[in-house]
């Protein structure tokens, strides 16, 4: 049983729709497969039947982009299970969703005053079968017009970096403010979901865990492509000592991707997999 809890479409982030998402996860072998796109839910229940059609257990997730406070950095909060199209969830990522899209806009203008032969709508134009534009859609164009060959290349280091002591912000950046962990993991417990911290070893999120855990937190993802051994040996150490169900997945975006994952490449295990089923009925039990 393959069991892939962690992918992405174009209605955010991912380069492929959500019927590419689901033929390819088929073609792996995927028997469960969580669509997690960010701050939204669009389209989960297209890709729930989608996957019915191709024998395939669609799982309707969520990935909140959020913010560590505490500690000044980002977090990435994993919804499994949730209901689509909450009324908790759209409250919380609808102001998000609009504010990436203006910081996005204003990214581009910077870019145009900066000489680059860019538009809003050529950028926009790559992002409309989803929520919004993110910053992969504009390197896209930037790669279609021969400024660099990658994603995230040393430009897309060069011009959004948030900037710090050390190092100035990068030329395009325009700063987002993301929503508060705590937040999340409350929405997602709303929305009748298993809360779940994905890939901490990304951000270093490991610190903040007894803090979420006081929150709701339910579960920590351990198998992610950029995690290696240690960050996976950190994460289960946690999950044992706050009693979080673990969890795995590819983290697939496509061409939008800096890693070469693909669904069913990262998973979780089948007694994770029943750890998180329990833990969906006994949050839902709680409401």
């Amino acid at each position: 049983m393959t069991i892939d809890l962690h992918c992405h479409t174009n209605t955010s982030d991912n380069s492929f729709s959500i019927g590419d998402v689901v033929h390819i996860a088929g073609r792996n072998g995927v028997d469960h497969l969580a669509i997690t796109d960010h701050d939204t839910t669009i389209g989960l229940d297209r890709a729930v039947n989608l996957g019915k059609s191709a024998g395939i257990d669609i799982i309707p997730g969520i990935e909140i982009s959020a913010y560590d406070f505490r500690r000044d950095r980002r977090a990435h909060i994993l919804g499994l299970y949730v209901k689509p199209g909450h009324p908790a969830l759209e409250r919380l990522c609808g102001p998000l969703r609009e504010a990436r899209q203006n910081a996005s806009y204003q990214m581009v203008e910077k870019l145009v005053r900066a000489g680059y032969e860019i538009s809003w709508k050529e950028v926009s134009k790559l992002a409309e079968a989803g929520t919004g534009v993110f910053k992969q859609h504009i390197m896209h164009v930037l790669i279609q017009k021969g400024y660099t060959s990658a994603i995230y290349s040393s430009l897309y280091k060069k011009l959004f970096y948030r900037g710090d002591d050390r190092s100035p912000a990068g030329a395009a950046f325009v700063p987002v403010r993301y929503l508060d962990a705590g937040d999340a993991i409350h929405a997602i417990r709303e929305a009748g979901g298993v809360p779940v911290l994905a890939h901490p070893g990304q951000f270093d999120n490991f610190s903040a865990v007894a803090d979420w855990v006081r929150e709701g937190l339910e579960g920590i993802e351990v198998c992610h492509p950029l995690h290696g051994k240690q960050a996976e040996q950190r994460a289960q150490e946690l999950a044992a000592k706050y009693h979080l169900v673990q969890t795995g997945g590819s983290d697939f975006h496509g061409f939008y991707s800096d890693t070469d994952s693909v669904p069913g490449l990262k998973c979780a295990e089948p007694d994770w997999f029943a750890a998180l089923q329990i833990r969906r009925d006994l949050v839902r039990a709680q409401q």
